[in-house]
């Protein structure tokens, strides 16, 4: 029998892109991610460590550590804001109408 090579995640992704339901659950998250993505950058860019920040947040490394693996969703603003303050960053929130499709 010959070797069958594996999808890569990236293979997966876009074949589960092809169901309705899987992408509009996909794309829902984006702003979760880009707010995950730029928490970290702006972590990294201060040279502080996880559990320097937490504690200048008031709060333990182990709950920090599962904001950054994803726990944006339930943050409160408050949490948000303080995390901004520590990191000598602004929090904006905003709400923008969403991007309509171009008509076929």
């Amino acid at each position: 029998m010959g070797y069958a090579r594996g999808r890569t995640l990236k293979e997966y992704i876009a074949e589960q892109m092809k169901n309705p339901a899987f992408k509009k659950a996909w794309h829902d998250l984006d702003p979760e991610f880009e707010l995950l993505e730029s928490f970290i950058k702006a972590r990294e860019k201060a040279g502080v460590t996880q559990e320097e920040l937490a504690k200048k947040i008031g709060t333990k490394q182990p709950a920090l550590s599962r904001l950054e693996r994803g726990g944006f969703g339930k943050a409160t603003v408050e949490t948000l804001k303080k995390i901004a303050d520590a990191l000598d960053a602004e929090l904006i929130i905003k709400l923008q109408a969403k991007k309509r499709k171009a008509a076929a």
